[in-house]
């Protein structure tokens, strides 16, 4: 369940490996051991015998069969500051389809004997520095051995489902509302890009309800949106340029003339490290087929060459061409504000040196400033402040690698501890020194 639409998701969306999680395949395998233990233990009607037990006044803890043992744990993160939670909905369904035991080979599901409690995706938790002030996600009471295989994938799913969006939300934050492409899919295992995707667009729902904006997600697969219903887009490939010979102009008009026009025209500039000059030459090429249809009366097959924008993705040890030298080299690799600058400057004034009627000079100066700038590559929460804080005149960021990343100021590590134990009917307080039962006003009951 998301705060934005009160539904959960469940099984059918998720698709869990059910019979090997149920057995500990995606377990630690130490928490593999204590369940055996703790099963051994019942069987054997096993009581505490130790000799140095925490002091728990007025109960009697020879009694206390360690194998049955009910416990409250509680899963939570340490990450500094605020974190938008993502993956409550999948560790639920874990707990669901997971939690219980096998008799003589058939496995008895006991979530039903567990109290749950949980935040939603997209609500946030923040944490301060102290320890014994986490604000948990997730709570859960029930008898230890029927769910302890399933601390490890549950706090995976929060870890990474978390960690993605918060680093989408925190991006959204520095492009100042400005559309944001998720474009990590490369980077990773193509199994893991429906939580992913999920965790985008989690986020951007979380954005646009802080900030009133009205951002639409964008990612770039299919497998991206199939947890929400989303679809992948994107642009032209450099592999796309290099099929027509470098011709950039050519093959963007290829590729609006056979795609469908609800894909939008965003031309990549950069496979001849000139993007001033590639993108003169691809919006005039545009821009006279966009004409030519419309002279004749065919304006649907004159929508095809709208071209919606161009995208900037110069490797970061190259200076593209079309930047005059001035000072330090170095400054000008890359994707820099400069070279955007000049791009926008081309668009905005290229139609100038067109050979047109005067009636379509207007249209034609109308056509080029309405095509937007995309820029690509190595572009991080730092690096998208800085153009921001300099007004480069970006319209949409592409973001990759940045939305995985977890160290520094971007982990994202969740952990679970028990922090009660029920003695004789009663829940008494106990966890490991440093930690203890905390509380979060978002918890609801599950089950």
């Amino acid at each position: 369940m998301s705060v934005f639409d009160r539904k959960r998701l469940t099984n059918e969306v998720f698709k869990l490996d059910v019979e090997r999680m149920r057995k500990g395949w995606y377990t630690d395998k130490y928490f593999v051991n204590i369940a055996h233990m703790l099963e051994v233990l019942d069987r054997e009607g096993y009581n505490y015998s130790g000799k140095h037990p925490r002091v728990i006044p007025n109960h009697d803890l020879s009694k206390v069969q360690n194998g049955d043992l009910e416990v409250e744990m509680q899963w939570f993160t340490r990450h500094a500051g605020k974190t938008v939670i993502v993956g409550v909905d999948k560790a639920l369904a874990i707990l669901k389809t997971c939690t219980g035991y096998f008799d003589q080979g058939e496995f008895v599901n006991t979530a039903h004997n567990l109290q749950v409690w949980a935040v939603e995706d997209g609500d946030f938790v923040s944490y301060a520095g102290d320890p014994l002030k986490v604000q948990p996600v997730m709570r859960v009471r029930g008898r230890y051995r029927d769910f302890a295989m399933l601390e490890t994938p549950t706090l995976g799913i929060l870890t990474r489902g978390s960690r993605v969006a918060t680093n989408v939300y925190e991006t959204l934050v520095a492009a100042k509302g400005k559309p944001v492409m998720f474009f990590p899919a490369r980077f990773d295992l193509h199994e893991v890009q429906a939580a992913d995707g999920y965790s985008y667009q989690i986020a951007v729902q979380r954005f646009n309800q802080d900030y009133a904006a009205q951002l639409g997600p964008m990612v770039s697969t299919d497998s991206q949106g199939d947890w929400w219903g989303g679809a992948g887009g994107g642009t032209v490939a450099h592999a796309a340029i290099a099929s027509f010979l470098g011709d950039t102009a050519e093959a963007m008009v290829a590729f609006s003339r056979t795609v469908d026009p609800a894909i939008a025209r965003i031309a990549l500039v950069d496979f001849e490290n000139n993007c001033v000059r590639e993108t003169e030459r691809t919006c005039h090429a545009m821009f006279v087929e966009y004409m030519k249809n419309m002279e004749a009366g065919n304006e649907q097959e004159a929508h095809r060459y709208v071209l919606n924008g161009v995208r900037l993705d110069n490797g970061a040890t190259m200076r593209d061409e079309s930047l005059e030298m001035l000072g330090d080299p170095l400054l000008d690799q890359g994707v820099n504000p400069r070279l955007v600058q000049k791009v926008r400057n081309a668009l905005d004034n290229v139609w100038k040196e067109w050979e047109l009627t005067p009636e379509w000079k207007a249209r034609a100066e109308e056509y080029c400033r309405k095509v937007k700038i995309v820029v690509s590559g190595g572009f991080n929460v730092e690096k998208i402040t800085r153009f921001e804080r300099a007004k480069v005149p970006v319209d949409t960021y592409a973001v990759g690698s940045s939305f995985l990343d977890n160290h520094g100021v971007t982990n994202m590590d969740f952990t679970a501890d028990i922090v009660r134990v029920k003695i004789e009917g009663e829940w008494v307080d106990l966890a490991k020194v440093g930690r203890k039962a905390c509380d979060n006003p978002e918890l609801k009951r599950v089950w």
